[in-house]
């Protein structure tokens, strides 16, 4: 069975090389385009092209992958099967060319957390489990046919950074598993719809609309991640708030803007945070720092520490050994 395979980043090198190891016939690999990086700006090749230089695989680079000589050339592979990890939305011209289709490799339990982000916004969603998925690729984003699913338990002090660990072992597992699960004829895949509940036959049009509107309103989003997205708001509970920061750890992270006396502004990244839960003497958003050891923010039902921050300019560091050599007692939370 001929495999294109498609990803960019760290996430998807493991599954890569599990069905290199596997022996399974990767007969291109197709990763985004060479980019300038750093202070030197120079060119850095993706995660992905450099597992495939070192095992000699052939590599597609397109800039547009709607570009009529980058399709002849993906058509001429003639491959059976695609398989896509953390890459870019494909046309249907793509994703629709192998006889046996295109899956992709997504890291939430689906019909969950369609979306660029779902490692993030299930932490920050407080959720107590997660996992993947596999599903054949169709027009709307993140909604076909379900092959295959693992889940696993988001422990308390995880973050994003170390559900994003666990979970690319564990995709790279079952991108092998439904790989032989394809090549063995007796592939089941499972309607997104039938999972998030059984409905009866609709006898009306909009009947039809008012299930999926209901459908729709039982599903919890992934969107993209922004700045904006990472602002802190402390007028919400001490547990809203730490999962916030867990979901966003280690990157983006999240983060406040501070003022100091003279009205200058500045952000802080927030990557570890602890609850005091009591009933505040301040109002949420308040900043109390006692220029030693304390720092923290007052929220509804408590007050979080700032426990690992790091302030523009700075390295990341405890809270205690930022304000060894910055006083932030006269700081406040804009």
């Amino acid at each position: 069975m001929k495999i294109i395979y498609m990803g960019t980043p760290d996430f998807a090198v493991e599954p890569l090389r599990r069905l290199v190891d596997a022996g399974k016939n990767i007969v291109a690999v197709i990763t985004m385009p060479d980019k300038p990086a750093g202070r030197g700006h120079k060119i850095q090749f993706s995660p992905v092209k450099e597992y495939a230089l070192s095992v000699g695989l052939p590599i597609l680079q397109p800039a547009n992958l709607k570009d009529p000589e980058f399709i002849e050339e993906l058509r001429s592979y003639q491959a059976d099967l695609q398989i896509v990890v953390a890459f870019r939305m494909l046309p249907e011209i793509v994703w629709n060319m192998p006889p046996l289709g295109t899956f992709n490799l997504h890291a939430s339990l689906l019909p969950q957390y369609r979306g660029a982000a779902p490692i993030n916004w299930a932490v920050i969603n407080g959720e107590t489990e997660t996992g993947i998925t596999t599903f054949f690729l169709q027009h709307e984003i993140d909604t076909g046919n379900i092959i295959m699913q693992e889940k696993i338990t988001i422990a308390p002090d995880d973050n994003a950074g170390i559900v994003h660990d666990k979970l690319m072992m564990l995709g790279a597992d079952l991108v092998l598993q439904t790989v032989n699960q394809i090549e063995s004829g007796n592939l089941t895949s499972i309607p997104q719809d039938s999972i998030v509940g059984t409905q009866r036959a609709a006898s009306t049009t909009s009947e039809a609309n008012s299930q999926l509107s209901t459908l729709n309103s039982q599903l919890k989003p992934a969107p993209k991640i922004f700045k904006d997205t990472c602002l802190i708001n402390f007028n919400s509970t001490a547990e809203a708030v730490r999962n916030h920061v867990r979901g966003l750890a280690p990157y983006p992270a999240a983060w406040i803007e501070l003022t100091d006396p003279s009205g200058n502004t500045t952000n802080m990244k927030i990557y570890e945070v602890s609850k005091e839960l009591c009933t505040p003497t301040h109002p949420a958003g308040t900043l109390i720092c006692d220029g030693k050891k304390i720092l923290k923010v007052a929220v509804l039902d408590g007050y979080i520490h700032l426990d690992q921050v790091q302030l523009a300019g700075k390295k990341r560091m405890p809270s205690a050994d930022l304000m060894r050599g910055t006083d932030l007692t006269q700081y406040t939370i804009k």
